[in-house]
């Protein structure tokens, strides 16, 4: 574990923000900052910090404060702005109190804040509150974890840090916990940190800056006795290697994502969309390869924080056959159906230690199923809550072999336990959702990318919550699209090269996309080309290229997505940007027309022939897009020039021509058409087959 406090860096950030909000505040941020960084340290909104100091009210008072983590908010980037200040005073009065419902301790909190907040303080406030200490740092060490996570915990601690560190047994977070910590904080004279059984280290200091080299120096210790310790068992065990594990993944991920995904009550939409995300490491191959595996990785979380991401337990999947596809879907099948009836009755077994829980609204599924042979594969309902899960099971995973590969039996929180913190209302407001994005957890496929229209479907789908396979054919143009839709999008966006014509390279990009998200949901047919020539001067060659671009690239991706939808099993949509030439043909544009309609009319026999399976395809019909900001069209760059000198126009007069023609005088954008498709993909009508024209009226381009 190294230091990774650098001065120079801690300066900056003092010089940044301390004018606004005080040096105290802002070293402590940087510190948080670093604790983040460090997975080992703490993942993805768990741990937390401290700082005490003095605000002035309006009123011209001075009061104690204190300055503690938001719930639920990552480390890593965090700024003090990511504080919430309370009432540092009152706070340690409740010391008193015997008992405080979660409930309570939340209007104590809203009430006893010095300055407005949206965000709730950490559930661990009270702790922070109840220790004397200026600077404090709670954090969920894997090393700590897996030294105190065993029968004989507090002798091997104590073994491997020396007496100067306090433990407490595991106590539910919250008053609970803090009254607990600060009673061994004031009786172990000497102590320079304590550990709380499941819940982390707790270490302090007068300035951030001590609190954060007392906890690297006591994770270290940590990290060197287990080294000192472990007996590698499981390396000679592998009978699977990394290659072989991701394929399986990517040939079973939809199927997968189809047995995992939530029944909804919206008729339109029935299955709710969760994003997969794998674990596949050559240590966890090793693990779940072993014979051990499932009595191991089946048993409780580290710490209880993590329920609300996890569940209580994995679904262990003995044996499976990945050569068997319909023997594997009956035994996953069934694997998930027995978990579904499991878990309802440990909810209804604790029911009553919640008054207010119905039995109603929680999902029965589990987030982390581990396959031998395969890895982990973990599910939620958006990519970034999926790869919490990931990287929680990765840790858990890894400290329960330590422990069993340093000798320790593994000893995780009783039944009752986790079911009062994975039920808990401060914890499930971590996963509360995150507002009306409607393609939340979806995945899309959009071909032709890289162009003018296509650019702004990723964008509008992108805006809506879908994570997007942006495809095009290699080169400058995708690469710079990629770039920037991941500057606001990030790991949403995922650039895939696609040549729509060759059967190959339209599965890579299935695969891809199945490997990133876990399976699809839409898929975008935007990618064709244009030709200006009359029929009687047509070169032939020229014309079969389109049809190998517009027609047989059409049919190719409907193959492939008429397939994965089967697998997947909880339906689709499937959007054709078609075109009014369709309706409307122009002279000099019949290569166009032509391969357009018959791309058209494939799409319509689409929505016949898979209506069986849920999926839905319709087309959007636009006309006269000549570029998405910066982006210029590439069909208008071949068509533009003939129309130009064909009506004397420059290329502003041309697209006053076009805006002009159409009945609402509208000038037709990348948007519009994205909204189009946005609106057939979130199935505001119970609609396929259907042509929506986005051209501004165009009365002979009328579908009929």
């Amino acid at each position: 574990m190294n230091n990774a406090w650098i001065e120079a860096e801690a300066n900056d950030f003092v010089e940044t923000y301390s004018a606004q909000w005080g040096n105290d505040l802002a070293l402590l941020a940087y510190a948080t900052r670093l604790v983040g960084s460090q997975p080992d340290l703490a993942m993805h909104g768990g741990g937390n910090t401290s700082v005490k100091g003095r605000v002035r009210t309006l009123a011209g008072d001075e009061v104690a404060a204190l300055f503690v983590k938001a719930s639920g908010l990552s480390m890593d980037a965090i700024t003090p702005a990511g504080f919430v200040c309370l009432d540092q005073a009152y706070l340690k009065k409740l010391r008193a109190l015997s008992s405080c419902t979660d409930e309570i301790m939340t209007g104590e909190f809203r009430t006893r804040m010095l300055k407005p907040s949206d965000a709730l303080p950490s559930i661990e406030t009270l702790m922070h509150a109840f220790l004397d200490s200026k600077a404090i740092v709670h954090t969920h060490p894997t090393a700590i974890l897996t030294l105190a996570g065993r029968i004989g915990g507090e002798e091997a601690l104590a073994a491997a840090i020396g007496d100067t560190i306090g433990m407490v047994p595991y106590v539910n977070s919250g008053l609970a916990l803090g009254r607990a910590v600060a009673d061994k904080y004031d009786r172990k004279k000497g102590c320079q940190a304590i550990v709380a059984l499941h819940h982390g280290l707790i270490t302090w200091g007068e300035t951030p800056k001590q609190a954060y080299d007392r906890t690297i120096e006591i994770v270290g210790r940590a990290e060197e006795t287990l080294r000192a310790a472990r007996r590698h068992l499981f390396s000679m065990n592998t009978k699977t290697d990394a290659e072989t594990a991701q394929k399986r993944y990517t040939q079973i991920a939809p199927l997968l994502r189809g047995l995992l995904s939530p029944a909804s009550a919206d008729p339109d939409n029935p299955y709710e969309k969760i994003t997969l995300v794998p674990l596949i490491t050559q240590d966890t191959l090793e693990f779940l390869d072993s014979p051990q595996a499932r009595e191991l990785a089946c048993t409780a979380p580290l710490t209880p924080d993590y329920l609300v991401r996890t569940k209580a337990y994995p679904l262990f999947i003995e044996k499976p056959d990945y050569d068997d596809p319909d023997l594997l879907r009956r035994h996953l099948a069934g694997e998930i159906d027995s978990f579904r009836t499991r878990y309802d009755a440990y909810m209804k077994k604790y029911a009553s230690r919640l008054p207010e829980f119905t039995g109603d609204g929680f999902d029965l599924l589990p987030k982390v199923l581990l396959l031998p042979g395969l890895g982990a594969v973990c599910a939620g309902p958006d990519l970034g809550t999926a790869r919490i899960a990931r990287d929680i099971t990765g840790q858990t995973l890894f400290a329960k072999r330590t422990i069993l590969e340093t000798g320790g039996t593994y000893l995780g929180l009783t039944e009752d336990h986790l079911f009062d913190m994975e039920f808990r209302a401060f914890q499930r407001a971590k996963v509360a959702g995150k507002g009306p994005l409607s393609l939340r957890g979806s995945a899309a496929i959009v071909t032709g990318a890289a162009g003018a229209i296509g650019s702004g479907i990723c964008d509008e789908l992108l805006r809506q919550g879908c994570n997007v396979a942006v495809t095009d054919l290699a080169g400058e143009p995708l690469d710079a699209m990629v770039h920037t839709l991941k500057g606001v999008y990030g790991d949403r966006v995922l650039g895939v090269p696609l040549d729509v014509t060759e059967s190959a390279s339209v599965s890579a990009a299935f695969e891809k996309t199945v490997a990133a998200f876990g399976g699809i949901d839409i898929l975008v047919i935007n990618a064709g080309l244009a030709h200006v020539s009359s029929l009687t001067e047509m070169d032939l060659e020229a014309f079969r290229k389109l049809e190998r671009v517009n027609v047989e690239g059409t049919l190719l991706l409907l193959a492939r997505a008429g397939e994965l939808f089967r697998q997947q099993n909880i339906g689709g949509d499937i959007v054709l940007v078609s075109t009014k030439n369709v309706f409307a043909p122009g002279a000099k544009f019949g290569a166009y027309s032509a391969t357009k309609a018959a791309a058209h009319q494939l799409c319509r026999i689409a929505s016949i022939e898979f209506a069986e399976m849920g999926v839905r395809v319709n087309m959007v019909a636009p006309d006269a897009v000549f570029s998405h900001g910066e982006k210029k069209s590439g069909l208008w760059a071949q068509v533009g020039p003939d129309r130009m000198k064909a009506r004397g126009l420059d290329e502003k007069g041309l697209e006053a021509y076009y805006r002009q023609r159409n009945l609402l005088k509208a000038q037709v954008t990348a948007e519009h058409v994205a909204r189009a498709v946005v609106f057939f993909v979130t199935r505001r009508t119970p609609t396929t087959g259907a042509t929506l024209p986005v051209d501004g009226g165009l009365p002979d381009a009328t579908p009929r």
